[in-house]
């Protein structure tokens, strides 16, 4: 629930103790449980209705609040500049209803709240204060419009149907018949939406007295029947409250017809069997003549009422016993969750963890739950096997059904808490997905347009999930909204080009691509990863070289410098035809050595020139040619001949005796791990020697070399993380 009488937010967005609930009536805790493994678990609720668009306030003047009050307040403006400037601040919004409630401007205040709940709907204290506000201005039904609106965003909030009923009944005409249907039916779904909450008593309590305030016994017993199967964290009251109604009142004025006439037909067999006894033993004592005295055969003695309320107790008890059950297994799960309520500032570890414990332990015992009973393998099958088959199978479901909303309830109550952490929210939607598409549908929409709109992995997520269900025109459209909320992200633009490639309409990548390459020409870095991705669609999926190659040069004239754009033009050249690419590919190499490259990168594009030249040319006086340039290049580079040749060596390798050499080599040989320093000489000759054409092979085998299919530009942008939503 969401701060369910525990603590309450002022204007200030300070903490408030709550009256609501006396702590000191919460009874003892029961003694905890055997010491069994623990099993996990899962609750749920009733997914409420999406609030409105957060932008119907946000951008609407505020001026215009000055047609219905004449002027707003002298300092309105600028707090309402302060807090819709940077909606995430909640301290500028709190600061803004806090004015507003000193000054007492209706329409600014209004205007305030409207603008507020719409960013913060699981602060149930401000739509309290919202329906107190219309109220005050003399328009009920306004009120009353504001406590539906406030339970849709937050249906666990005690507090608010509390409130809600309150208003009911202090505006309500209870004389008329509608008024106490009504009230009834709100009550109904008031425990229907958060009756299942641990903390949910006081709502309970209301329900009961409201009907015995109206002389409805049997109703106040029936609900009072309902709580004591509810865990809860007065259960024990509710116990002590139906055995005190149901000995303030005649039992066929509290028992339904049903149970009334069952138990009475039990005691007055019961009482027949002992009064036949008694009279066998007084007939012996009974003086000649005298007839035994009559009893009226339509009327209920004292002693058979107080049979019936013995057994009806009998009855509860062991009701009572099993739900005591339920509230010990539960008791240290809740006892450690210290925030109920939704607040900005972050939950420490402890407390998150704390969540998803109790979480675990709810689906798990769901799970236990609804696993098929094990047969008896002794049990002798009886006549009625098949009837006794169908009643365990509907009690099986309906303890399905059960525990499935209790999972729910939990997930509502921890999604208050935590509604500013993606990954609860992810559990909820794996949770509810293998059920309902639309529920989980809604629990996305309610995150991202409302509590997370500022988080791109799950608007991505939802995205997949609605592609995943055949839903294109919704992910195209989650992710337009997430660009147009996010500008310049680049992982949303190329979610939006892979979506319509995989969707057949490569017309439509292309032109996201362009766009985002005509975008970012400003920003050189960002302009090579887009025109990158966009070569790479023209070249692999439309089979368009020469399209990728005017992109990569276009893109070589704004960023010369830019390493990945010279690699992936010449993987693209040699992909090729080889005899048709060898002068494209020199062209490349040459365009790159003469860039304002790093000495690394230089010798890189160079190596990779001459191994294709090695592999692929007709003439070894091309081969030759092509390793002098490299050599030369080498030499050119002075010191970072040694680090291309034989990759980044530590000195203390260098000094590793001859046997850890030797070791080290058998364990490369064995394992066929290619060597990536050339081998010594073998007699003391000309080091140029060394240098010669057929040294150049050990090149291939540099750590550098070993980079090549890794040199793209994943890991700067990232662009792989959370790609797929968590499964």
């Amino acid at each position: 629930m969401a701060a369910e009488g525990c603590e309450e937010m002022s204007g200030n967005g300070v903490l408030e103790e709550s009256s609501a609930m006396d702590v000191s009536e919460a009874p003892p805790p029961p003694p905890p449980p055997p010491p069994e493994p623990s099993e996990e678990n899962g609750g749920a609720a009733v997914a409420p209705e999406a609030p409105a668009d957060p932008d119907k306030y946000s951008t609407a003047p505020a001026a215009a609040a000055a047609n219905e009050q004449g002027e707003l307040p002298a300092d309105f403006e600028r707090l309402w500049k302060a807090a819709h400037d940077n909606p995430q601040d909640f301290t500028s919004w709190t600061d803004l209803l806090q004015y507003c409630e000193h000054e007492g401007h209706v329409t600014a205040y209004r205007r305030a709240l409207e603008a507020f709940l719409v960013r913060y709907p699981l602060c149930y204290g401000y739509w309290k204060k919202f329906a107190d506000l219309e109220r005050r201005a003399g328009d009920n039904n306004k009120a009353e419009e504001v406590c539906i609106r406030g339970l849709q965003a937050i249906p666990l909030s005690v507090d608010l149907w509390i409130h809600y009923i309150n208003l009911l009944l202090g505006t309500l005409d209870m004389n008329l018949p509608d008024s106490a249907v009504r009230i009834r039916s709100v009550f109904e779904n008031a425990v229907a939406s958060c009756g299942l909450d641990f903390h949910s008593d006081r709502l309970w309590d209301l329900y009961i007295e409201w009907e015995k305030e109206h002389g409805n016994m049997k109703n106040a017993a029936a609900v009072l029947d309902r709580v004591l199967r509810v865990p809860t964290q007065l259960y024990s009251t509710h116990y002590d409250k139906f055995k005190e109604h149901l000995n303030n009142n005649p039992p066929k004025d509290v028992l339904s017809s049903e149970e009334y006439e069952e138990l009475r037909a039990i005691c007055r067999q019961s009482q027949k069997a002992e009064r036949a006894e008694q009279a066998q033993e007084a007939e012996e004592e009974r003086p000649p003549g005298e007839e035994e005295p009559a009893t009226p055969e339509g009327a209920d003695s004292e002693e058979l009422m107080q049979k019936i309320r013995d057994q009806v107790l009998l009855r509860r008890d062991r009701v009572y016993q099993d739900n005591e059950g339920e509230v010990r297994k539960r008791w240290n799960y809740e006892d450690a969750i210290k925030r109920p309520y939704f607040h900005v500032r972050p939950l420490d570890r402890l407390q998150l963890r704390a969540w998803h414990t109790y979480l675990d332990w709810e689906i798990a015992e769901l799970n236990r739950d609804t696993k098929d009973p094990t047969p008896d393998p002794n049990q002798e099958p009886a006549e009625e096997s098949e009837v006794t088959t169908q009643r365990q199978e509907a009690s099986a479901d309906a303890a399905a059904v059960q525990g499935d909303h209790r999972v729910r309830i939990l997930f509502e109550r921890c999604l208050i808490a935590c509604a500013l952490y993606e990954e609860f929210w992810t559990r909820y939607i794996q949770y509810l997905e293998p059920q309902s598409v639309d529920e989980a549908r809604a629990v996305y929409r309610r995150a991202c347009e409302v509590h997370l709109p500022n988080k791109p992995n799950i608007h991505m997520q939802w995205a997949t999930f609605e592609e995943r269900h055949d839903d294109r025109t919704e992910a195209r459209r989650v992710l337009e909204a997430l660009e147009k909320t996010l500008p310049g992200l680049a992982v949303v633009r190329i979610r939006r080009a892979a979506l319509e490639r995989r969707a057949g309409q490569l017309d439509q990548s292309e032109a996201l691509l362009r766009e985002a390459v005509a975008e970012s020409k400003e920003r050189p870095t960002l302009h090579a990863f887009y025109s990158i991705k966009l070569a790479r669609l023209l070249l692999k999926v439309a089979r368009n070289p020469d399209g990728a190659r005017r992109v990569l040069q276009e893109a070589l004239e704004i960023s010369p410098d830019n390493d990945k754009l010279h690699l992936n033009l010449l993987d693209l050249e040699s992909s090729g035809d080889p005899w048709a690419s060898a002068e494209a590919v020199q062209e490349c190499v040459t365009r790159a050595l003469a860039a304002p490259l790093t000495p690394q990168a230089k010798l890189l594009l160079s190596q990779r020139g001459l191994q294709f030249t090695e592999e692929y040319s007709n003439s070894v006086q091309s081969v030759l040619s092509v390793y002098e340039a490299h050599q030369k290049l080498l030499d050119e580079l002075g010191g970072t001949k040694r680090e291309a040749e034989n990759g980044d060596e530590d000195p203390e390798k260098m000094s590793k005796t001859d046997d850890d050499s030797s070791a080290a080599v058998s364990a490369s040989n064995a394992s066929h791990v290619p060597i990536t320093t050339p081998p010594p000489p073998v007699m003391a000759t000309d080091p140029s020697a060394q240098a010669g054409y057929g040294a150049y092979s050990s090149w291939y085998q540099q750590p550098q070399y070993g980079s090549y299919g890794s040199y793209g530009y994943q890991n700067t942008w990232n662009y792989n993380q959370a790609y797929y939503p968590p499964s």
